[in-house]
């Protein structure tokens, strides 16, 4: 049996630490098997020694996290837990500053980071990844960072006309009625980051503009910050039509899951070809994330595990 003790300076710290409810001193203690308690401004662990040793490095790094950030997340715990060695400085450095209260959205991982890394570098990056790592989020939080900092006067939200099982043409109403609900996800992605009056202005002015891929053909876009959502849903000829858009001062993202193909069984994916074309061309980066990136529900990594096999 071995002990250790960890000064805590005072209460609310300590119950930052311990989480909601308790709920991180509960995962730990029962991941680790080991006795956690709290007395006289300081924290009690006892059991085996690897154990202990462990929780005592876990404790260390959230209080860190906390002196940092001013927060605690449970998915940082459960990183820790799994061995993660991710430098929370490193990941704290890529944070990305957008338009809402408190602005600052911070990567959950390595793999996120080095994405955020990879955009800020590259004028064309492609990123393949499971649901749930963040591949589409953290790139409209660096489109809506640049038009803060006026890197950029326009941000276009792009998404291929291709659906899991379902038409577009059976949905009521006119074209824009039709493809507000395929967006969703994009403007779901932006309410996060902007208030509902400042999104509504900036879409009407157009400075935001959501739209099927199909309607890209013919256009040039300078001076703009693009992503293409759901990429693995364009064939090769779409996405040379897409990359090509791209103008003097323009930035583009281009974002899918491979496992997730909606086109039919002979036809190339868009966002593979082009990941095995372009890899290697100078000014275009390409990244994947994993499940160690996944940051929805914890159940959602275990669904994406289970597929894998």
């Amino acid at each position: 049996m071995s002990r250790s003790t960890i000064a805590v300076v005072d209460s609310k710290r300590l119950l930052e630490l311990f989480g909601p409810r308790d709920q991180h001193l509960r995962k730990i203690r029962t991941a680790l098997d080991v006795g956690i308690s709290a007395r006289d401004g300081e924290i009690h662990i006892e059991g085996e020694d690897t154990a202990v040793h462990r929780a005592t490095e876990i404790f260390e790094s959230l209080d860190q996290s906390l002196q940092d950030h001013g927060t605690i997340t449970g998915q940082l715990v459960d990183r820790l837990l799994n061995g993660s060695s991710i430098s929370e400085q490193l990941i704290h450095q890529e944070s990305i500053e957008v338009h809402r209260p408190g602005g600052h959205i911070v990567p959950r991982s390595s793999g996120q980071a080095d994405y955020v890394r990879t955009i800020r570098q590259s004028d064309i990056v492609f990123c393949e990844g499971p649901a749930g790592c963040g591949k589409t989020f953290l790139a409209v939080a660096m489109a809506v960072s640049a038009l803060r900092q006026e890197q950029v006067t326009k941000i276009v939200l792009v998404r291929p006309a291709v659906e899991a099982g379902e038409s577009l043409g059976f949905l009521p109403g006119d074209l824009q009625a039709k493809i507000n609900p395929y967006l969703r996800p994009l403007l779901d992605a932006l309410r996060e980051m902007m208030d509902f009056d400042l999104l509504k202005k900036l879409t009407e002015q157009d400075v935001i503009e959501m739209i099927p891929l199909a309607y890209m053909r013919g256009r040039t876009l300078n001076d703009a910050f693009i992503i293409l959502d759901e990429a693995q849903n364009t064939t090769a000829a779409q996405m040379k039509m897409f990359l090509t858009r791209l103008g003097v001062g323009s930035k583009m993202v281009i974002s899918g899951d491979t496992t997730q193909i909606d086109l039919p069984p002979n036809r190339k994916s868009g966002l593979i070809d082009a990941m095995e074309r372009l890899g290697k061309v100078a000014g275009c980066s390409k990244i994947s994330l994993g499940g160690s990136d996944i940051v929805r529900h914890p159940l959602v990594q275990r669904i994406v595990d289970a597929y894998e096999e």
